[in-house]
């Protein structure tokens, strides 16, 4: 008998094959049906073609032997021991004493002279010489043997139809479409439990179509179902986690804001002051731009007390390459800025929908986090591409260094708060986590990856503006 291996994603269940592949079209209750039919067909096969023809043949024998013992006994010309053959048949001649003959069958013979007289398992004869008798002792032990062997024989049969059909049944009509898709859902019960998602399905090609197979494709679905909303259930309480965190960082940037307002007024005013009387021009571009330095805080401080109640009222049409060059002049006032190669790939009239301070923060955040990841001469590129979702508009903004990208350890988390690869006190691990509640705000999205040939990659994507022009940076 030989074995196929059904495999439950890597994992071995052999099933016999044999019958199988000729009812493998039919469902189990047919199935059984067929073979209960053959079952007594062959039954009734093998007492009719062993055990009738073995009676009929004995039977006849012994009616043949009976007629002609009979038929000598009963003529007057020739006595039975001419006879060649009286087999089991006893036959003797006497007087009624030497026999011996009860005295009512003795009378009765004498009384009819040439007549068989048959008492239990005796036949009696009174012979011509009318001072003789016959008798002749009929085998009824060995119709009792026949009955004893006939009834052997037939539990002979009986006990091998039965071994054959065990072990039809047993060997392979049951491992082929019962044990084996058995143990087939047990194998992937097994990976359920254990939270083995690719070894938990029953494959399609392994599904009979029977019963069990409907009962295995049940399974199936019900697994999927609870998977889906197991996914969804840990997707809801990760969005409920994410918000709770914005939540818990807007009270802390509330506060924050309120305690930076007073020495951001005191540090603007002084800038001012001193703009106005410096003569120096390189020291008054300096000043300039730390005026403006101080404005983009306080503005910052501002936002970070409106958190989280940013209206859509507020949001309007924003130039894209216009933002991120406004983001790059502020984080360059970093002397390390002058050493790398900084590239924007945006045209000039791209243009998305959002408030333009909020992504202004992103966009430094993000060139931040690049700026301080590259080396001497590293290089920042920034570009986009267009693409349609739900039937919209979109714009994804890239932001690619060549530093040595995301350790993997902290890739995963990397827009948690306070999570950050850099130990010293220039990175705080706040900033990706505010730049992904702004853009959730947005209703777009946030990713970050690690480029193929080295360095980090991070994305925002936002809704493109295809309106006429509201406002721009």
């Amino acid at each position: 008998m030989s074995n196929k291996n059904i495999v439950v994603e890597n994992q071995k269940v052999s099933v016999p094959t044999g019958l199988g592949r000729r009812f493998g079209n039919l469902r189990i209750r047919p199935k059984l049906i067929v073979l209960h039919n053959v079952f007594f067909l062959t039954l009734a096969a093998a007492i009719y073609f062993t055990l009738i023809p073995s009676f009929e043949r004995r039977v006849l024998a012994a009616r043949a032997n009976e007629i002609r013992l009979l038929t000598e006994i009963l003529s007057d010309t020739a006595g039975p021991m001419q006879s060649p053959k009286l087999g089991e048949y006893q036959y003797q001649e006497g007087s009624a004493d030497t026999l011996p003959i009860p005295p009512d069958t003795r009378s009765w013979l004498d009384g009819h002279p040439g007549e068989v007289a048959a008492r239990g398992d005796y036949l009696y004869k009174a012979l011509s010489n009318q001072t003789s008798y016959a008798r002749l002792t009929l085998p009824v032990a060995s119709y009792d043997q026949e009955i004893h062997k006939a009834r052997n024989s037939l539990f002979g049969v009986l006990a091998v139809v039965y071994i054959f059909a065990v072990g039809v049944l047993e060997l392979l009509i049951m491992p082929t479409y019962v044990y084996g898709p058995i143990g087939l859902m047990l194998t992937a019960d097994e990976a359920t439990r254990e939270g083995n998602r690719e070894n938990e399905l029953i494959a399609e090609a392994y599904i009979t179509d029977d019963e069990i197979g409907q009962i295995m494709r049940s399974r199936n679905d019900t697994v999927r179902e609870l998977r889906r909303q197991e996914d969804e259930l840990a997707e809801a309480l990760a969005h409920v986690e994410a918000q709770d965190r914005l939540a818990s960082l807007g009270l802390l940037s509330a506060s924050v804001a309120h305690e930076m307002n007073t020495p951001l007024a005191v540090l603007h005013g002084s800038v001012e002051k001193l703009l106005e009387t410096t003569a120096d021009p390189a020291a008054g571009d300096r000043l300039r731009r730390m005026l403006r330095v101080t404005d983009r805080l306080r503005r910052i401080s501002e936002g970070l007390v409106d958190f989280s109640r940013v209206r859509r009222e507020e949001f309007g049409r924003v130039r894209l390459r216009a933002l991120i060059e406004e983001a790059w002049h502020l984080v360059s006032i970093d002397d390390k800025a002058s050493q790398v190669k900084f590239t924007t790939l945006i045209g000039e009239d791209t243009a998305i929908i959002g408030n333009a301070d909020r992504l202004i923060q992103v966009f430094v955040n993000l060139l931040r986090n690049s700026l301080q990841s590259v080396g001497e001469h590293g290089a920042i590129e920034v570009r986009c591409r267009r693409s349609v979702r739900d039937g919209k508009p979109w714009i994804t903004t890239t932001v690619e260094d060549n530093g040595p990208g995301i350790p993997g350890d902290v890739l995963p988390n990397i827009f948690d708060a306070f999570v950050s690869s850099r130990l010293d006190s220039r990175g705080t691990g706040l900033g990706l986590t505010v730049a992904a509640g702004i853009i959730e705000q947005h209703e777009g999205q946030i990713h970050a990856a690690n480029r193929p040939g080295g360095g980090a990659r991070l994305e925002v994507t936002l809704r493109e503006s295809v309106i006429p022009e509201q406002q721009t940076v």
